[in-house]
C-alpha cells in the first residue's frame, strides 16, 4: 500500500501550528508557535492580536514542518486544515493559507473539525486503537462524551450545558489570582492543597446521566471566596484548587465510566486540553482500572492544540473521499459530526 502524506494546518485559537503526518498515524514533524505568553498580559485570548499573529507565522511554521520531515510540498497528498470551531478571524488564516496553497499546487484540500482532531491525536501514539471506543472531550470550550463508531463518525451522548470544565478552571483560577492559563496553575497549586477540604457542589443534570455542568460548581467557589473576604478570613488557594478540582475530575470520571458500563464499552479515550491535567488521567486510570476497562490518552503536546491531530484525522476523511473546494470557510460554531 501506497503511503498517504498530509500537510495538516492549525490556528483556530492562539497556537499557529502546521505538521506533516503519513499514514494518519506516523508525525514526520509538528511545529508549534505558541502565543500563551502575548495573551498573558490580557488575562486570556485576544482575537484580534491571536489573527494578526497567526498572519506572522503561518508560512514560517509551514516551511519549518515541510524542512523537518525532510519533504517537499509536491510529495503531499492533501492539505488538512481545521475549519471550526474556534475563533472566526484566527480559523479564516488558516483555511484562506490551505486554500492558496491548495489552488497553486493543485493538491487536495480537506478540512478539518477542530474537536475531532483532537479525538484522533489518540491515533498518533496508540496504534492498536481503533473504533468502537468512548471519548471524553475536555477543553478550555468544549466538554463532550462521544461514542467513535468509525473514524469520522460521531454519536453525542453528553455535552455541557453551560461551562465547559477548561473554562470553569479558568474562571476560578482568575478568581484565586492565579492568571491565565488556568488549567496548568490549578493542577500545580491543587498538589498542595487537601482536596477533601472544602465540599464543592457535584452537579448532575436531571434526565441526562451522561451530560455535564459545571456553572453551579464555579458560582460555588466564588461565592466561598467572597464570603471569606466579608469574614476577613485568609483563604488557603491550594485547599481552594484541590477542592474544585476534585470535584470537576469526580465527575468527568463518574458520567464516563457510567457510559462505558451501560453501553458496554472497554477502550476509552480522552482528548483535549484538559486531557493532560494530572488529576483527571490518575482518576480516570483508577476508575478503568476498578472497569475493568483500557485507558488511553495522548503526550501532552498532542492536548493542546496542534497539527498533527489535524493531519491524523485528515488522513481518515481523505481516505474516505472527503475533498472540499474553494469555497470552504471558517464555521466557528461548528458542530461535532456536522459536515
Amino acid at each position: 500500500m501506497e503511503d498517504t502524506y498530509i500537510l495538516a494546518i492549525e490556528s483556530s485559537c492562539d497556537e499557529t501550528a502546521a505538521a506533516v503526518v503519513k499514514n494518519g498515524r506516523t508525525v514526520l514533524s509538528n511545529v508549534i508557535s505558541s502565543q500563551i505568553a502575548l495573551h498573558t498580559l490580557y488575562g486570556g485570548v485576544v482575537p484580534e492580536i491571536a489573527s494578526r499573529k497567526h498572519i506572522e507565522k503561518i508560512n514560517q511554521v509551514i516551511k519549518e514542518a515541510l524542512s523537518e520531515a525532510n519533504m517537499e510540498l509536491n510529495q503531499m497528498d492533501a492539505i488538512g486544515v481545521t475549519y471550526g470551531p474556534g475563533l472566526v478571524g484566527a480559523l479564516l488564516v488558516g483555511v484562506a493559507e490551505a486554500k492558496a496553497i491548495s489552488y497553486a499546487s493543485g493538491i487536495p484540500l480537506v478540512g478539518v473539525h477542530h474537536i475531532e482532531g483532537h479525538v484522533s491525536a489518540n491515533y498518533i501514539e496508540h496504534p492498536e486503537l481503533e473504533p468502537p471506543f468512548l471519548c471524553l472531550i475536555v477543553s478550555g470550550g468544549h466538554t463532550h462524551l462521544v461514542i467513535v463508531k468509525e473514524y469520522g463518525v460521531y454519536e453525542i451522548i453528553g455535552r455541557t450545558h453551560d461551562d465547559a470544565a477548561g473554562e470553569a478552571y479558568d474562571k476560578v483560577a482568575r478568581a484565586i489570582g492565579l492568571g491565565y492559563p488556568g488549567g496548568p496553575k490549578i493542577d500545580k497549586l491543587a498538589k498542595e492543597g487537601n482536596p477533601q477540604a472544602i465540599a464543592f457542589p457535584r452537579a448532575h443534570v436531571e434526565g441526562c446521566p451522561y451530560d455535564f455542568s459545571f456553572s453551579g460548581l464555579k458560582s460555588a467557589v466564588l461565592n466561598y471566596l467572597h464570603h471569606a473576604e466579608q469574614l476577613g478570613e485568609e483563604v488557603n488557594r491550594a485547599d481552594v484548587a484541590a477542592s474544585f478540582q476534585a470535584a470537576v475530575v469526580d465527575v468527568l470520571v463518574e458520567r464516563t465510566l457510567h457510559a462505558a458500563k451501560e453501553y458496554g464499552i472497554k477502550n476509552v479515550a480522552l482528548a483535549g486540553g484538559v486531557a493532560s491535567n494530572s488529576a483527571l488521567r490518575a482518576g480516570m486510570e483508577a476508575g478503568c482500572k476498578k472497569a475493568g476497562c483500557n485507558l488511553f490518552y495522548p503526550s501532552p503536546i498532542f492536548c493542546t492544540d496542534n497539527a498533527a491531530m489535524i493531519g491524523a484525522a485528515a488522513y481518515y476523511e481523505y481516505k474516505k473521499g472527503v475533498r472540499h473546494g474553494l469555497d470552504l470557510n471558517a464555521v466557528p460554531n461548528l458542530k461535532i459530526g456536522q459536515r
